[in-house]
């Protein structure tokens, strides 16, 4: 893959394992969770103290990142449950994974 070639990520962000979910989407991961697990955001992930990245998909293009965000907003909990659990059995905050 070409070190300048942009990417794009689908995200779960979550208040503690199987409670509330955010799904997102973003072209900085890394800056996302940040600000989010910070609670720099002002918004539902503020107000519901989502700051754990449980989960995240990377794509060439934003097109169809969102494609697929729209994609797990509309699957039943049970799904998204089940799609973060196989990723991140522990349901660990993965903001350090992601920082290299």
């Amino acid at each position: 893959m070409d070190m300048q070639e942009k990417l794009f990520f689908v995200y779960i962000m979550a208040n503690m394992p199987f409670g509330v979910f955010y799904i997102g989407v973003t072209s900085d991961l890394i800056k996302r969770a940040y600000e989010r697990g910070n609670k720099l955001i002002d918004g539902f992930t503020k107000r519901y103290n989502l700051t754990r990245l449980v989960y995240y998909e990377m794509y060439r293009d934003a097109e169809t990142a969102i494609k697929r965000e729209k994609t797990l907003k509309r699957w039943s909990r049970q799904w998204e449950i089940n799609i973060v659990t196989k990723f991140n059995p522990d349901w660990n905050d993965l903001y350090e994974n992601i920082c290299g």
